[in-house]
């Protein structure tokens, strides 16, 4: 096919064989097709394509123009057709067409392609580097010492579950679609959403930079014990580790500044280096002991130092086995190293889940070997000394202690507690028990550079995401990266800020504990975000990885919570207080993204699963609420209709904006009558409300269509409301017709119908993003045009300053009268009784009027007001109007008649005849001598009505008024109207004409 392109869109001009316009080629149905270039077209010839990559994807590859499906006008449209451009939201732009700015993109080379790495280099070293930590080297020794070889094992374990279990949650998370840059971050807010994962977000960046200052406190202690050792010293021990670490830490930033291509290449070297240090430590349990070293309470392996050290033996104040979990967890928590660079690394649905896994059991395997070696090899206490060498003639009836069996004699510094070595004494035991300690040194300082090196990169990478995504306001300066990869070099400087600030703690035992919690919390909402994306049961979550179980992620989820409460209670509450706070802040603000999240999935179920139950519950009258069907055309054209019902709707009942666009269906009335752009007004107006759009031949069809088809299940719409028709007399009488024939459908589908009129109008839709039926309101208040601006995504919302209404401002104390002139149900009690609810109205009285006689006028007031009573409405004031069924004055009849001029029917036709038939027929709306005299009683009573009002309700903020039915077949449509205009016009304050469906919506029993 051949399409020519102009400005107003695409024109179907003529069938050839050539390249279409979405950039794709003609493919045959059937087994042939016609060559490429033929003059003919052929049969098999079709628009149609292939499944295709670039059809889902969000991005270009290089050199290659984008393909784009055909929309479905493209391919169902008449090719001769050229009256309707194809709707706004399918895709245009064809593969023959250049994109603004193309032509300079050709003429240069392809782009330089960021570092990128694969699953060992990029995931597992990683994160196996960040797990292998401080913790291993200057902590493990002194744990397996504290809480025994058993104990450490279940620690051990423990602590890999939750990070297994985490693990098999992150995988299934990082399979279910593209992952991008943000690590951690971005897995939870995609998956949960942005309240969530916002907050979690903070949190995960905020303890990858506390453990950037472990892990060189850490590193600085290893120093200042070999200073110590050499007998040098710059201030004191804890100043000296204070100033290592700071000079070590700005080293670690400069390569960090220097890119991610110069930071792996590091860690590769800290691996080889850690892995000899390991192959040295096993080398070194199995030399036999030396005095030296058998004086610091190394014997090598031996069957009684594991037997006794296979239980605990708690110290101190850290000496309790959560004491210890504390201490070793943070060791564990580098799982994530791998999945915080996601944006880096090749292919993260394949690296992020064999990398962590991996991992975990090779990090796990060695933490229980060194637990084991150290355990069978080492006392808990030696004093150092080669002099206490038990001497033959000594015995060991003085010696106390397991070293008395390998001829060594402790108990002086046991009991006094001056051990210097031994596994409870001495954080360098692995360096001593080592064959070349210099190496289990650079193990250590690979271990700690490493670790720190990876948390530095990780903490930026994750805050660089959530800035970007602006969330929180006052973060985005920091969202701005740089270079090939995008480096956060802001982010960087302010977790080196951070990092040195902790640093100036220079205590290795009260840093670890503060990240515990916060690395639990993360873990705790990760397999969190498992378990809620898989009970949803949304068809989206569609994980590559399938060895996760939804329910083994709930148990990690509370095994997580339930231990960050048993650690350290109060940095459980400061933790999860944190997270409350955020998610407050961030569910009040409700962010501009929509990320598909399970959270949303979860709304859906929840919303229908309670909607399927109501189906199961039978209406009563005391649960009755007004479920609004509005008829505002575009929400913006008449705000203060929405504005008005929004009022006694919001938070209480269902309320629907219905905006029929007439004409015959196209591609331009569709996109006309979609929601997108009028949802988006009501959201920024803050209207919680439904939009409902149809196509329809004309105004009255598309309503009736609204009021059978809005709604769902029981929750659907009992009350219809739209303005009044002020412009009756000068539009077309069909039109007028209709209108009135909109109000006998409502009556005739058992709803309550509601019209409201005010002095300066409803309609403001001459702003040209409105598109209004006149029908629904034609009154000529159009003041105020609503300004709107279209999104990226094709949604028109309403730019500031919105139009404000009377309905949005506070009416003070002020009356809302109250014409309860015919029994409807009590709906016209009703709605005044739930505005007085809201603050904009509770200050205001509510008058009730009800007409009586004369002679009996108190004792009716005392009838109406205890049956207002019963109902518990709480209005006080009623008063009895006996002169309402008075004489209107006549100057006001006159107006009437005057009113009715141009519908009355000045015809000889006699009634009843066939002329006559067919003349009520053709012209329903004309008022013959019969109707108009069978009829002037009400006429006379709606004029004398509006005196009375206009009497009593000059200074009022709201007229509700029971509004009068004209039967059908005997009120003409123009006597009909011609009573509504009567009985509203002149009136200042908005007057609300309401009737019932002559249900019961209000009762004074309990049952």
């Amino acid at each position: 096919m051949d399409f020519s392109i102009d400005g107003n869109g695409i024109h179907l001009t003529s069938c050839k064989n050539q390249l279409p316009l979405s950039g794709y080629q003609p493919h045959a149905e059937g087994k042939g097709s016609a060559p490429r270039g033929s003059d003919g077209p052929s049969g098999y010839d079709t628009l149609d394509a292939p499944p295709h990559h670039d059809f889902y994807a969000n991005t270009e590859v290089w050199g290659r123009r984008r393909r784009f499906r055909p929309s479905l006008f493209q391919l169902h449209a008449n090719p001769e057709d050229d009256s309707y451009p194809p709707p706004l939201y399918e895709e245009t732009d064809g593969g023959d067409s250049v994109v603004e700015g193309e032509e300079d993109k050709e003429g240069k080379g392809p782009p330089t392609e960021p570092t990128r790495f694969g699953w060992v280099q990029g995931v597992m070293i990683r994160c196996m580097l960040n797990i292998w930590g401080v913790i291993l080297y200057l902590r493990l020794p002194w744990i397996t010492g504290q809480a025994g070889i058993g104990l450490t094992w279940v620690i051990i374990l423990l602590s890999s579950c939750i990070t297994g279990i985490t693990g098999l949650s992150t995988s299934a998370i990082a399979t279910n679609g593209k992952v991008k840059g943000g690590g951690t971050y971005f897995l939870i807010s995609r998956s949960l959403g942005p309240e969530l994962g916002g907050s979690i977000g903070l949190i995960f960046a905020f303890a990858n930079a506390v453990a950037v200052a472990m892990h060189t406190v850490g590193f600085a202690e290893t120093v200042q014990a070999l200073m110590q050792e050499s007998g040098a010293s710059m201030v004191n021990p804890i100043n000296d580790i204070r100033i290592v670490g700071v000079i070590t830490v700005t080293f670690l930033l400069a390569i960090s500044l220097a890119g991610m291509e110069w930071e792996t290449k590091a860690q590769i070297l800290f691996f080889l280096v850690i892995m000899v240090s390991f192959a040295n430590y096993i080398v070194g349990t199995i030399i036999p002991a030396s005095p030296q070293k058998q004086a610091k309470g190394f014997f090598s392996y031996k069957a009684d130092i594991f037997a006794t050290n296979f239980v605990p033996e708690w110290r101190g104040p850290e000496g309790s086995f959560f004491g210890m979990f504390s201490i070793f967890f943070p060791s564990a928590t580098g799982i994530l190293a791998g999945a915080n660079i996601s944006g880096d690394l090749k292919d993260p649905t394949v690296a992020i889940p064999k990398g962590t896994l991996f991992a975990i059991f090779w990090t796990t395997v060695s933490y229980i070997i060194i637990s084991a070696t150290i355990g069978g090899c080492v006392l808990r206490d030696a004093s150092g000394l080669l002099n206490d060498t038990l001497s033959p003639s000594a015995g060991n009836n003085s010696c106390d202690g397991l070293a008395c069996n390998h001829g060594w004699d402790f108990s002086e510094c046991m009991r006094n507690h001056t051990c210097t070595f031994g596994l409870n004494n001495y954080y360098q035991t692995m360096s001593m028990v080592s064959g070349f300690a210099p190496l289990v040194t650079a193990g250590i300082f690979g271990a700690t550079l490493s670790s720190a090196l990876a948390c530095l990169v990780s903490a930026p990478k994750v805050f660089q995401c959530l800035c970007k995504d602006q969330l929180y306001p006052l973060i985005g300066f920091f969202g701005k990266g740089r270079g090939k990869n995008d480096e956060p070099l802001r982010g960087y400087l302010l977790t080196y800020i951070i990092a040195v600030c902790f640093i100036l703690i220079a205590e290795l035992n009260t840093i670890a504990p503060i990240i515990s919690n916060f690395f639990l919390c993360s873990y705790a909402l990760i397999n969190f975000s498992c378990f809620h994306a898989s009970i949803t049961n949304s068809p989206g979550w569609r994980p590559s990885f399938r060895f996760y179980n939804k329910w083994v992620s709930l148990l990690g989820a509370l095994v997580s919570i339930v231990i960050m409460f048993l650690l350290t209670w109060w940095a459980a509450l400061i933790a999860a207080g944190i997270v409350i706070f955020l998610l407050g802040y961030t569910l009040y603000k409700r962010p501009a993204v929509n990320w598909g999240s399970s959270v949303q999935a979860s709304s859906y179920n929840l919303a229908l699963s309670h909607c399927v139950g109501l189906n199961h519950i039978e209406n009563h009258v005391k649960n009755y609420r007004p479920q609004c069907l509005v008829l505002t055309g575009p929400p913006c054209s008449r705000p203060a209709l929405v504005d008005f019902v929004s009022t006694f709707t919001k938070g209480l009942s269902l309320m629907v904006c219905g905006n029929v666009v007439t004409g015959e269906l196209s591609p331009s009335s569709v996109e006309r009558a979609r929601g997108d752009r009028h949802r988006a007004w009501l959201n920024q107006r803050k209207v919680k409300a439904f939009y409902q759009g149809v196509v329809a031949t004309d105004l009255r069809a598309g309503v009736h269509m609204l009021q059978q088809g809005a709604g769902l299940g029981r929750i659907r719409p009992n009350v219809l409301l739209l303005g009044f028709k002020t412009d009756w007399r000068e539009d077309a009488p069909q039109a007028a017709h209709n209108y009135v024939g909109m109000l006998h459908d409502a009556f005739d589908l058992q709803y309550g119908v509601c019209v409201l009129r005010m002095k300066e109008g409803l309609d403001r839709s001459r702003s040209p993003p409105c598109h209004v039926n006149p029908g629904f309101d034609g009154g000529p208040g159009n003041i105020d045009a609503v300004q709107t601006v279209t999104t990226p995504h094709g949604a028109a919302v309403t730019g500031e300053p919105q139009p404000s209404t009377v309905f949005r401002n506070k009416q003070g104390k002020r009356t809302i009268d109250v014409y309860w002139l015919s029994d409807d149900g009590g709906l016209t009690l009703l709605l005044p009784y739930l505005l007085t609810r809201r603050k904009r109205w509770a200050r205001c009285t509510v008058r009730v009027f009800v007409g009586g006689d004369a002679d009996v006028k108190a004792q009716q007031r005392e009838e109406v007001l205890a049956l207002i009573k019963k109902f518990r409405l709480g209005f006080h004031g009623v008063s009895v109007l006996p002169d309402v069924y008075g004489k209107p004055q006549p100057e006001h009849v006159e107006r009437f008649e005057n009113m009715l001029g141009p519908f009355r029917a000045y015809t000889n036709l006699k009634e009843g005849s066939d002329c006559g038939t067919q003349g009520a027929q053709e012209w329903p709306w004309m008022i013959t001598e019969r109707d108009h005299e069978r009829n002037w009683a009400k006429s006379l009573r709606q004029i004398r009505l509006n005196e009375v009002v206009q009497e009593h309700s000059r200074e009022a903020a709201l007229i509700v008024i029971t509004m009068p039915v004209g039967r059908r077949g005997v009120c003409p449509s123009a006597l009909y109207l011609a009573w509504l205009d009567s009985l509203s016009q002149d009136l200042t304050p908005p007057v609300l004409l309401v009737r019932g469906n002559h249900e019961n919506v209000l009762t004074f029993y309990c049952q």
